[in-house]
């Protein structure tokens, strides 16, 4: 962990350290992004791009928000998303609600070692990427059906509730 000062605390100590850091990480990247986009649209630069550089912002704020969120975990390209999300003028309010799960999912990657993970996934791809995306798929795969096996307990419980008679009300 690169975060040295965060070892030992509790866990919501350390999840809650990461989240304000890199909510203030990407918020700065953002913002820097919008001055720079400020400065481009004043440009010749600008100019001459004219309407092919509001196509860009258009499709950037259309779009966006969902790679906003994927963003945070990639490795070497967030900086640069969260720049031109800023710099292409992206709705502030949309890029908020991209960037807040986004967040909440690299502190958790970053407070319970999932970059050790990802890092040994990675290292499966390059030697093998079927195996890799096997692993994925079979991930994938164990998730869905613990989330239907969820929701078959769930609708059991529910039925079982339903069909038991209640109690009469002494009056």
């Amino acid at each position: 962990m690169e975060y040295q000062f965060l070892e030992g605390q509790p866990f919501w100590i350390v999840y809650s350290a990461l989240f304000g850091i890199v909510f203030a990480r990407t918020q700065a990247t953002y913002w820097i992004g919008r001055g720079l986009g400020a400065g481009l649209h004043r440009s010749r630069w600008g100019a001459r791009l004219g309407s092919r550089l509001e196509r860009a912002e258009r499709l950037i704020n259309r779009f966006g928000p969902p790679v906003v969120t994927v963003a945070y975990v990639t490795v070497g390209v967030q900086t640069a998303i969260h720049l031109v999300a800023g710099a292409m003028r992206m709705s502030f309010p949309r890029y908020l609600a991209a960037m807040i799960p986004g967040c909440a999912i690299w502190a958790a990657i970053y407070s319970l070692g999932g970059l050790a993970v990802l890092a040994v996934w990675w290292n499966v791809f390059l030697h093998s990427p079927v195996l890799a995306v096997a692993l994925v798929l079979l991930l994938a795969a164990g998730a869905a059906t613990a989330a239907a096996l969820l929701r078959r307990r769930r609708a059991r419980a529910a039925r079982r509730e339903d069909a038991e008679p209640s109690e009469p009300v002494a009056g």
